[in-house]
């Protein structure tokens, strides 16, 4: 409902206004009625109304000059003059301080109507943009963090535009000095691929927003800055040197003090290992692109360091590095590689192994990219030396896919050394015991393990790998091309067919059978046994007890 106030110092026409008209039609309803201008004025102060319907003569304060106050005062109020037909030097006067309409006396109801049908619409009109105003504010205010944040990368991506920062920054309302100095921390979380494959997309995301608010809270606590998503997985820090701080050598000490803390937080209520890499100092705002950089090159060199570091950019150099051309992986190293496998020769093979990372080891400024790579060729040339002895098969070629993915997914030199000789090992020893005709014998030991063993619930290939002193990759190949089937669905046979024993037995209690033949899970095995024998364990007892 609009709200009205009547101004008329004759109460024959405001009791006239009242009674005879349907305001309410009219979506308005009367807050008050005044006698002259002054008293309606201070009405108005002490409620404002959207439509003001005023007389022009009055003897205090007359129309006109009361409109001039409300116009000044509350400019959103729409105001309707009722005069005599004698006013006109009154009216020309109403039309200059922007009253909406005029109505001569005695007022005709139906051309109130007209008047009223037309303020009205403007009224509704002024109300729906206001209230679209309004919600452009919320939003505008819901969606300030994603601003900032957006502005933030074009701070450390392309750089400022001097022209207008100082005001995007006012906008946004965040502390960036232009003339402070300033740090750059990035946030890498180890095993990206491991951490993104046990989480479903709901928990990916709350885990990248627990990160950033930590990040951020910790940040705030100490040197002060802003910390926000750069990539999945990567979070970037901009950090402001606090005046408090007399001497650069106090703010470093409290930056490698804030990244560790950082560090140790996310480790203790994520569950998550990060590595941080540290820029520089810079002066100014326009430095901060570069600076971004230099913190993203010393996560990199997580490649060679090792994960869950804190790595700055002086920490990079190192007096004993080669200072010479960098070593590159030499094509004759597939030769020797070739050579180890067709012999079958695993020393030899790990030999040739070691001096390959020694090699991208050394050769740092290269990093993760180009070792990869390297490995790849390692990888195509053992794939072209099984095709040569026709030694494919879907098993090896399951295995193949899975070691090519972890390369990619890897991060650490030492993690790819150890995929990548795992399988030139199993690769290795598959040769060997093809031209020995052993590969019966290790199914048969393989067998035996298991049956010995099956009621060890937490029994894995690594451990029967072990015990044959094979590789899991080669035990879980090897054993699947020779007998049909995998080690798990084999280790499942055996315990399905000794709880079927013990099912025969009413001695035996249910879940004494679960447990005995491995399985934690009672609920858990009785699917198994389902899908094995088409019976719930306990259907069987009943049909052959």
């Amino acid at each position: 409902m609009y709200k009205l106030l009547i101004v008329d110092d004759e109460i024959t026409v405001r009791m006239g206004l009242q009674s005879y008209f349907n305001w309410s039609s009219f979506g308005i309803e009367i807050m008050g009625e005044a006698d002259d201008g002054d008293v309606a004025f201070e009405m108005i102060e002490q409620e404002t109304p959207d439509l003001v319907l005023t007389d022009v003569r009055m003897p205090n304060m007359d129309g006109i000059t009361l409109s001039r106050l409300i116009n000044a005062h509350y400019p959103s109020v729409k105001i309707i003059f009722v005069s005599g037909h004698g006013d006109a030097d009154y009216l020309k006067s109403a039309m200059k301080v922007s009253a909406v309409d005029y109505i001569f006396k005695p007022v005709n109801l139906e051309e109130l109507s007209a008047v009223l049908k037309r303020v009205v619409s403007d009224l509704d009109e002024a109300r729906a943009e206001q209230e679209r105003q309004e919600e452009l504010q919320v939003r505008l205010k819901e969606g300030m963090p994603l601003l900032r944040e957006k502005f933030l990368l074009s701070l450390i991506n392309s750089g400022v535009q001097k022209q207008d920062i100082r005001e995007r920054i006012d906008f946004l309302e965040l502390s960036l000095p232009e003339d402070a100095c300033y740090w750059m921390i990035v946030i890498s979380v180890d095993d990206l691929a491991n951490v993104e494959s046990v989480r479903s997309e709901r928990d990916r995301q709350l885990l990248w927003y627990s990160i950033g608010n930590i990040c951020e809270e910790l940040i705030d606590s100490s040197m002060g800055g802003y910390a926000f998503e750069h990539h999945t997985g990567e979070f970037a820090g901009i950090l402001r040197m606090n005046m408090d701080y007399e001497a650069s050598s106090d703010a470093a000490e409290v930056l490698l003090e804030l990244a560790g803390m950082i560090r140790d937080n996310l480790e203790r209520w994520l569950k998550i290992s990060v590595t941080i890499g540290i820029s520089d100092r810079v002066t100014g705002l326009g430095s901060l692109a570069n600076c971004y950089k230099q913190a993203r090159e010393a996560v990199n060199h997580k490649w060679y360091l090792g994960k869950n570091r804190i790595i700055t950019m002086d920490s990079l150099e190192s007096p004993d590095m080669d200072t010479g051309s960098p070593s590159r992986y030499e094509f004759v190293y597939n030769e020797e590689l070739i050579s180890a496998l067709k012999a079958a020769d695993a020393g030899q093979l790990r030999e040739v192994l070691a001096s390959i990372f020694a090699d991208l080891n050394r050769n740092r400024p290269d990093g993760l990219k180009y070792g990869r790579n390297a490995c790849m060729q390692i990888f195509l040339a053992a794939g072209q030396l099984l095709l040569e002895f026709n030694m494919q098969s879907e098993e090896l070629e399951a295995a193949e896919a899975t070691v090519w993915e972890s390369l990619f997914e890897r991060e650490t030199l030492g993690e790819i050394s150890e995929i990548l000789q795992s399988y030139l090992l199993a690769v290795c020893e598959r040769i060997r015991e093809k031209r020995t005709g052993k590969v019966a014998n290790l199914v048969e030991r393989v067998r035996a393990i298991i049956d010995r063993n099956y009621a060890n619930g937490g029994l894995t290939v690594t451990d029967i790998g072990k015990e044959v002193f094979l590789t899991p990759t080669y035990v879980s190949l090897l054993f699947k091309q020779e007998s049909g089937q995998t080690v798990g669905e084999y280790l499942t046979h055996v315990r399905v067919e000794k709880a079927k024993e013990m099912l025969r037995d009413p001695q035996y209690k249910f879940y004494d059978i679960c447990y005995a033949i491995g399985y934690t899970d009672p609920s858990y095995f009785t699917k198994l046994f389902k899908k094995a024998t088409g019976l719930t364990p306990s259907g069987y007892r009943e049909k052959y007890v």
